[in-house]
């Protein structure tokens, strides 16, 4: 089973207590891809500027992508900023420049509209639809967003909540969007919306994941050192989303172990700037991790 991507690809730079690096090979479908790419074939659907530089496109090759929809366009590739202080647990924007981005329409083949287990990244809910709405016959269609889009586009973004079978959501978003305090209630509140799954991040306090059927919650892998946690999320979703594209069936436990598999992911992640430790993993690396993981569990 393979899975297609829609998000961005982006240059990012990003400060930290650890320095600071400049133009980093970033984007919310970037970094789904190190971790999905483990599991299945990964198919990215994006845009980026005549400025992005062959170095980059081939090293996305290179990890097995499927680039065929990336689309290069006259202008400008997508640029972030942003500094972590304190915890690290979130980022100060110092600049966005959304270059490309604001013309993008996304393109898919004939043959990968086919495809059913679908991600939608962060990006605008209208850029969500368009891909959406291309494809053939979904089976399972993930979905990331934000608070800039939650605030902006709440309707656009809450009508699409009704044709996704998966919401994630950080716990600030899912709070500002359900209307909820409680974590639980939001999530419920969520699933009203149309999505028979939420997954709510913790950050360093873990995972929550909510259907009808079960709830369940993991903590984070402690990671002894955090260097950059830019992309923990998009990582996090790419295991998760990965391991259930090749999974027979969508079980409780297929379910649970996807959160795992989530988890380490992301643990790697942080672990150094950008893209810099994902792109390195391989699958007996998460094996590895994961193992270590359970054994925090065994009492």
């Amino acid at each position: 089973m393979s899975i297609i991507v829609l998000g961005t690809v982006a240059l990012d730079t990003v400060k930290t207590p650890f320095g600071k690096r400049r133009e980093l090979l970033g984007g919310s479908a970037a970094h789904f891809s190190m971790a999905a790419r483990l599991f299945t074939k990964v198919n990215l659907v994006a845009i980026v500027g005549r400025d992005f530089g062959q170095k980059h496109t081939s090293f996305l090759r290179s990890k097995g992508l499927n680039l065929n929809s990336l689309i290069v366009d006259k202008g400008k590739t997508f640029r972030w900023e942003g500094q972590y202080q304190g915890d690290l647990n979130s980022a100060l924007t110092l600049n966005t420049q959304l270059g490309v981005l604001s013309v993008f329409k996304p393109r898919v083949s004939e043959e990968q509209r086919k495809i059913e287990n679908i991600f939608l990244a962060n990006v605008d809910p209208d850029i969500q639809e368009h891909l959406l709405a291309k494809m053939y016959s979904p089976k399972l269609v993930g979905l990331d967003s934000m608070n800039y889009w939650i605030n902006t586009k709440r309707k656009e973004l809450i009508k699409l909540l009704k044709s996704v079978d998966i919401y994630v959501a950080n716990d600030q978003e899912a709070r500002a969007l359900s209307g909820e305090t409680n974590l639980i209630k939001a999530a419920k509140g969520l699933c009203s919306l149309g999505p028979r799954m939420i997954l709510i991040k913790k950050g360093e306090h873990g995972v929550l994941f909510y259907n009808k059927k079960f709830t369940f919650s993991l903590p984070a892998y402690p990671v002894e050192k955090v260097i950059d946690p830019t992309g923990a999320g998009d990582t996090f979703a790419g295991g998760f989303m990965g391991y259930l594209a090749c999974a027979r069936k969508i079980s409780s436990c297929a379910i649970k172990k996807a959160l795992a598999y989530g988890t380490v992911a992301a643990s790697f992640n942080v672990e150094d700037f950008g893209l810099f430790r994902t792109s390195k993993l391989t699958r007996a690396d998460l094996e590895r991790r994961l193992a270590k993981f359970k054994d925090c569990f065994s009492f």
